[in-house]
């Protein structure tokens, strides 16, 4: 199985869950500009190319056919792979996650000029640095997705570098910036309707808010769809009921 992890998360966001998920071979991967992987060369992290991120990887560890787990971000990623490749995905689970944001069509020509806005602010802008590891964490805990300190510290310890003495993320900056383009309603929702595997999605009971009403039509475009609720936050995989996920996610599997 491929584990995608979340915006500005790394592959340490499936260390608590994998344990709890024996006799699965589980590949987490640092996306391009999280964690230990390099970041881009070019000025894009748009969605799409995630998705030939996760075909080169799945290249190169020689897996034709493979089972795709993503939260958050990674949930939206794996949902257009699933989609666009339908013939590789055997199951899909989905962690507070189906599909990817989209936009209204009127919207894309604002969104690219205020990513261009953005993208001068940011270059002027120094990069935020720490006085410790720990103060590292908790500004990570406090990053607005309720993240618990310890799930923090998992995410920090291949999240951060040193260097004289201050402690730096190592993300891309550029990963802050609003997206230049977002995909319609409509292009999501053909995505979800081209899934041939079937889907587990896992939401949070203390998650945050989305539109229920686009959540109810994403839904009902996916043929083979269970949907079931944990109690937890954002990073639910992360926390004290994870065995809870796991469960879920070991049931769907072998079902």
């Amino acid at each position: 199985m491929l584990a995608l992890h979340g915006w500005l998360d790394n592959a340490a966001s499936f260390a608590v869950l994998a344990p709890l998920l024996p006799g699965y071979h589980i590949v987490a991967v640092d996306l391009p500009g999280h964690g230990l992987s390099p970041h881009r060369n070019d000025c894009t992290y748009h969605i799409t190319d995630y998705v030939f991120d996760v075909l080169c990887a799945a290249r190169g560890l020689g897996w034709e056919q493979f089972n795709l787990l993503g939260h958050s971000l990674g949930a939206g990623i794996a949902t257009l792979v699933a989609g666009a490749f339908a013939e590789r995905v055997r199951k899909l689970v989905l962690i507070e996650g189906l599909g990817p944001l989209s936009a209204p069509v009127d919207a894309v020509p604002i969104a690219l000029a205020q990513a261009w806005k953005k993208m001068a602010v940011l270059a002027s802008k120094a990069p935020p640095s720490y006085a410790s590891f720990d103060e590292a964490v908790r500004a990570r805990a406090r990053g607005g997705s309720g993240l618990r300190e310890d799930a923090a510290r998992l995410l920090c310890e291949r999240g951060l570098q040193e260097r004289d003495g201050r402690w730096f993320w190592r993300s891309d900056a550029r990963l802050t910036l609003p997206s230049a383009q977002r995909l319609t309603e409509a292009q999501v929702l053909a995505f979800l309707t081209a899934i041939t595997a079937p889907v587990l999605v896992v939401r949070a009971s203390a998650g945050p808010e989305f539109d229920e009403q686009i959540l109810k039509s994403r839904a009902a475009a996916v043929r083979d769809l269970t949907l079931r609720y944990a109690q937890g936050g954002h990073h639910v995989h992360m926390e004290k009921n994870a065995d809870e996920v796991a469960r879920e996610i070991s049931h769907h599997l072998v079902s």
